[in-house]
């Protein structure tokens, strides 16, 4: 089972509303996706959505490095030695996360193929039903909180709310009013994308506590390479917190759970570089008896179906952030995860169970490499 051929595409699928975080407002979920085929007629896919402030990866570097690079270094090579594939797409590019990721979800889409199980089961088989929470993205807060309500009329009650774009108060004041528009019964997720100071951050989640809002947790508080205040604000407040951005490779995990920077761990396969590093991240944070949310960026559902067979496959991993695929004006995917609300259910197809991408359909602009 030798891999014949490695082919990119260029996508750009609208979305219903602008996503505003702290870091950047996103209209269009464009991505790379990846197409795989091997000898024996069996071919996998993945998507590398290009998040410059994140990752750093951009859509023309996503495609070089697939192309120039990580192409050349598996044609000829068997799926079957997956471990070979990934150690070697390991030494021979440094970074690269995202096109690393798409590749690596096409692989492991292939090797389950093959196998005729489902990813999910190939990983470990834990479940095949996950429920997502659902983003409410930085605006005013009368916007913020009609927006809430509204999802929450749709079936939802787990909402990640973005701040961290202007000052505490304003924050405050998005998160008394989502509060006081969908009931103490949902549950509120803050995500501030490192947009706070170790102090504004401790300052603002304990008024937040004394003013009973009841936040389940918040994520990324502060920068990213700011370990010692992602501890500062564990250490300090009483809401559990969550490391982000601050946690792209098992070592970086390993380096937070040693010094008990965070209580919870966001896994995303685009910061991960792929399926492969996501199960030793896991691990890791397993071993240390600390939690995962398994995130995603704004991609379509291709991306997010792998990331939904990786999570559904292991115990560890407790909260899920799969909503991209419900923003955007249309899907471009056939098959793959199936969405009732904020119920999302994995069937049991071989591989990503993705029967056809529509990349030259609808408002999606196609470019094939």
């Amino acid at each position: 089972m030798k891999i014949e051929n490695v082919q990119t595409y260029r996508v750009s699928v609208p979305l219903i509303k602008p996503f505003k975080t702290a870091l950047r407002t996103v209209e269009r979920a464009e991505s790379i996706f990846v197409k795989i085929s091997c000898d024996n007629g069996i071919a996998g896919w993945g998507e590398a959505p290009p998040t410059l402030v994140i990752t750093g990866d951009s859509l023309a570097g996503i495609e070089a490095a697939i192309i120039g690079v990580l192409k050349p270094a598996l044609i000829g090579k068997h799926i079957v030695h997956f471990e070979s594939l990934f150690q070697d797409m390991k030494t021979i590019l440094v970074g690269n996360s995202s096109a690393k990721a798409a590749v690596d979800m096409a692989i492991y889409d292939c090797l389950a193929q093959h196998c005729s199980l489902p990813l999910y089961q190939l990983l470990g088989g834990h479940k095949n039903q996950l429920e997502t929470d659902f983003t409410v993205s930085v605006n005013s807060p009368a916007e913020m909180g009609e927006d809430a309500a509204g999802y929450i009329s749709q079936g939802f009650n787990v909402l990640k709310v973005k701040v961290g774009k202007d000052d505490i108060s304003t924050d405050m004041e998005r998160i008394r009013t989502i509060r006081h528009r969908v009931g103490p019964e949902v549950k509120i997720r803050l995500d501030a994308n490192q947009g706070w100071s170790p102090k504004d951050a401790v300052r603002a989640i304990r008024r937040m506590e004394d003013a009973g809002l009841d936040i389940e947790l918040v994520e990324q508080p502060v920068k990213a390479e700011d370990i010692e205040g992602l501890k500062q604000v564990t250490d300090h407040v009483e809401t559990l917190i969550m490391a982000d951005e601050s946690v792209f490779t098992p070592k970086q995990a390993l380096q937070v759970l040693k010094t008990r920077s965070a209580d919870l761990i966001n896994i995303k396969l685009m910061k991960a570089g792929g399926i492969y590093q996501a199960q030793n991240i896991n691990a890791i944070a397993e071993a240390c008896g600390v939690e995962c949310m398994v995130g995603s960026m704004i991609e379509t559902k291709l991306g997010i179906t792998a990331a939904a067979h990786f999570a559904a496959s292991k115990k560890n991993i407790t909260r899920f952030d799969f909503d991209a695929p419900l923003m955007l004006a249309e899907d471009i995917i056939d098959g793959g995860i199936q969405y009732d609300g904020r119920n999302i259910t994995i069937p049991d197809s071989p591989g990503l169970g993705i029967r056809q991408v529509d990349i030259k359909g609808g408002n999606t602009i196609a470019n094939q490499q």
